[in-house]
């Protein structure tokens, strides 16, 4: 097969997965942004990849968000979100973090496949991504590998909230680039 054949068979499965999204639970993850003091983001491998362009575009909306694990990244406080990616639901460290938070009084959200999932449970807000995780790749939910479509639905997703969130504060992309890098 041709790679632009695979293209246009994973951009279908995108649509059909991301369409399949509980868009109530999305509202309430962006209500949770919005009111948060701080978010901060965790999530392990390529999940934890999307999760960091997630709180890269918070930064440019002019939010406090972080990235867990890096040194820069103050402690989760009660009035703050915790969000996690995780296809599993299930990542030992991911669900110890999970649990963490949720014992220190701050807002929990999880996007994950599995909303059974220990991580699912704990979470205040769960979002549901009804794709494959990568130790389910027999499902047949995607001709890729692993989890991809999982993680290339989180980018999306993030990307989507990120677009609610410009939409609630009334903010276009050109402010944005104030606060884009500029030591490149």
């Amino acid at each position: 097969m041709r790679t632009a054949a695979y293209t246009e068979i994973i951009l279908d499965e995108l649509k059909t997965t991301l369409q399949s999204v509980n868009d109530e639970q999305v509202e309430h993850l962006v209500n949770a942004i919005l009111n948060a003091d701080k978010v901060l983001v965790a999530g392990g491998g390529r999940s934890g990849f999307m999760g960091k362009s997630f709180v890269m575009r918070m930064m440019h909306l002019g939010l406090d968000p972080y990235v867990v694990g890096e040194t820069v990244t103050p402690n989760l406080l009660p009035e703050d979100l915790f969000i996690v990616g995780s296809g599993s639901g299930e990542t030992k460290s991911l669900a110890a973090m999970t649990e963490k938070a949720k014992d220190i009084g701050a807002t929990v959200a999880a996007v994950t496949t599995n909303p059974e999932s220990t991580i699912g449970k704990i979470a205040d807000i769960t979002i549901e991504i009804p794709a494959q995780a990568k130790a389910d790749s027999s499902s047949g939910k995607s001709i890729q590998p692993m989890g991809s479509l999982f993680e290339q639905s989180l980018l999306v997703l993030f990307d989507s909230v990120i677009l609610r969130i410009m939409e609630r504060k009334d903010m276009q992309s050109s402010k944005m680039y104030g606060r884009h890098a500029n030591l490149e």
